[in-house]
């Protein structure tokens, strides 16, 4: 057991929510993992070094057990690092009685139909929904709304299985793929939710909260585009100014949505459409923001989730004081995610060292490297890379980011086909 005055637990600390237990770790805590699944989830799969976690516990379906090994370290906090790991962390935070968002709601925050239907009890703008479990039902609510639906499964993430449907014969077929496919969690699907397509511009707002009290800790913005194949496929985020006229419509509502589904504590990711009618939610994660969010955040405004989350489970009071006043821009921050529109053995990106010329080019995160089998990007699991641009002048911002999808293309990938 550590010696340390605080430690934290970290439920499914995976490579991409590492720099929260490095940022406990700096403050001296003592950090355990505790894995949610006796497996690795397909997502999670990969080289993870846990030598820096003062234990690693895997649970193994008892609950109980799993409390007492955790109660071993006597935690101030139980923090839910993957969205896997939501309903885990919320009945070891409710038993070992620290901070805790319970498990009256965990079904709702992890599963998108209970999800939306909860808002709308709560009066809150929510999609036009169905559950469904086979293709008549679906057939059947589609052709009753009319128009584009949305075909997605109820506990997935990063994307996968989500289709844009235009006709029921379209969400048909997105319901047989999901049905038939597991989700990027391992788990087998058995139904899904359809849903009303909303147009509007799409708005990510990260939180962080503490006694029912929210900070909006970073606001972004999502660039998308449709071509034949690929539709809405998210191509880029801007972190939106503080003080810019849309955020706190966004941010008011985002706080509403975490008050209807009991996020009290921790770190919360939230997507919304700002709709002719107002902001309505796509979906929400009770746990910390994947894609290195927290990276460019701290690289714009100077502060992210990440730190927020340690001051408000170690100085609540801190957190409690300073929570209502917003981030300000130190500089402008868009991320690129480039598509590639072909599949084959990636040889190199021929045209990357124009992009790392670029004025406000910042940083590079290669997904897929030369040797790499590469697939075309339809979703967030087959991104090719990440490409950070920074500056103090928004123009150079935005300018250097329509540069990288004017070279995006079938010019940006050298590809050898397989024979």
């Amino acid at each position: 057991m550590s010696n340390t005055d605080n430690s934290v637990v970290l439920v499914d600390a995976y490579p991409s929510s590492y720099a929260l237990a490095e940022a406990f770790l700096e403050q001296g805590c003592a950090v355990v993992r505790v894995q949610s699944t006796q497996d690795v989830p397909r997502c999670y799969q990969g080289d993870f070094d846990t030598r820096a976690f003062s234990d690693n516990i895997i649970h193994r379906g008892s609950l109980s057990e799993t409390v007492a090994a955790v109660a071993e370290h006597r935690p101030v906090a139980v923090i839910a690092a993957g969205e896997y790991g939501v309903e885990l962390a919320d009945a070891l935070s409710e038993e070992l009685a620290v901070p805790t968002n319970g498990r009256l709601l965990s079904p709702a925050r992890r599963n998108k139909f209970l999800m939306t239907e909860t808002l709308r009890a709560a009066g809150l703008r929510a999609a036009r929904q169905k559950l469904v479990e086979d293709e008549q039902t679906l057939i059947d609510w589609h052709r009753e709304i009319g128009g584009r639906v949305v075909v997605k499964p109820l506990r997935s993430a990063a994307n996968d299985g989500v289709t844009i449907c235009d006709t029921p014969e379209e969400s048909a077929a997105a319901l047989r793929g999901i049905l038939t496919a597991t989700t990027v969690f391992s788990e087998t699907n058995t139904a899904a939710v359809v849903q009303e397509y909303l147009v509007g511009g799409e708005y990510v707002v990260d939180t962080v909260s503490r006694d029912g009290r929210h900070r909006a800790t970073d606001v972004w913005k999502y660039s998308k585009m449709t071509v034949p194949g690929v539709r809405d496929r998210i191509t880029g985020g801007h972190l939106i100014p503080g003080d810019a006229p849309v955020r706190q419509a966004v941010v008011d509502y985002a706080h509403d949505v975490l008050d209807a589904l009991g996020i009290r504590h921790g770190p919360a990711h939230l997507e919304i459409i700002v709709t002719d009618e107002g902001p309505c939610l796509v979906e929400v994660g009770a746990r910390i923001a994947g894609a290195n969010t927290p990276y460019y955040a701290e690289l714009g405004a100077g502060e992210s989730q990440i730190g927020w989350t340690v001051q408000a489970y170690l100085h609540p009071e801190r957190f409690l004081a300073e929570h209502r006043h917003p981030y300000r821009l130190q500089q402008h921050v868009s991320v690129s995610w480039p598509t590639a529109p072909q599949q084959g053995k990636l040889v190199s990106y021929p045209l990357l060292e124009v992009v790392r010329g670029m004025e406000s080019f910042n940083n590079t995160e290669i997904f897929v490297h030369p040797g790499d089998s590469l697939v075309r990007t339809v979703d967030d699991s087959t991104k090719t890379m990440a490409v950070g641009f920074a500056h103090p002048s928004a123009e150079v911002v935005e300018r250097d980011f329509n540069a990288i999808c004017y070279l995006d293309g079938p010019g940006f990938y050298d590809v050898e086909q397989p024979e």
